[in-house]
């Protein structure tokens, strides 16, 4: 759904305490409930964006990006640097033919292991 928000003589309203106010306005789960991509008018006063609300953890995993759940702190972030993800690419570039995917499958396992 599509959230506005006014809050005159304020900056602006965190996600956290909107997303409790929504939570309970719709007799939802503060957990379950996400707001994303706010955008504060010219001037201030009033704010934009858009919530989520899940009927549990399993849909919001099965729907929710990666990226927005990290931040909400339901998954951890993997970890894998920049250098073994290019090294892994490059790797599966050499490899021609029909095992290719196997190299690149393979690089791939050897990068995460690092």
């Amino acid at each position: 759904m599509i959230v506005d928000v006014i809050h005159p003589g304020r900056a602006n309203v965190s996600k956290s305490e909107l997303g409790d106010l929504i939570a309970n306005m719709y007799k939802g789960d503060a957990k379950l409930t996400v707001m994303f991509g706010f955008r504060t008018k010219f001037g201030g006063g009033k704010s934009t964006g858009f919530c989520l609300i899940y009927d549990n953890e399993e849909s919001m995993i099965k729907f929710e990006p990666k990226h927005r759940m990290v931040k909400k702190g339901v998954v951890t972030k993997k970890e894998t640097s920049r250098k073994a993800m290019k090294e892994a690419k490059n790797k599966g570039k050499k490899v021609r033919g029909t095992g290719a995917s196997i190299a690149k499958h393979k690089a791939k396992r050897a990068a995460m292991n690092e």
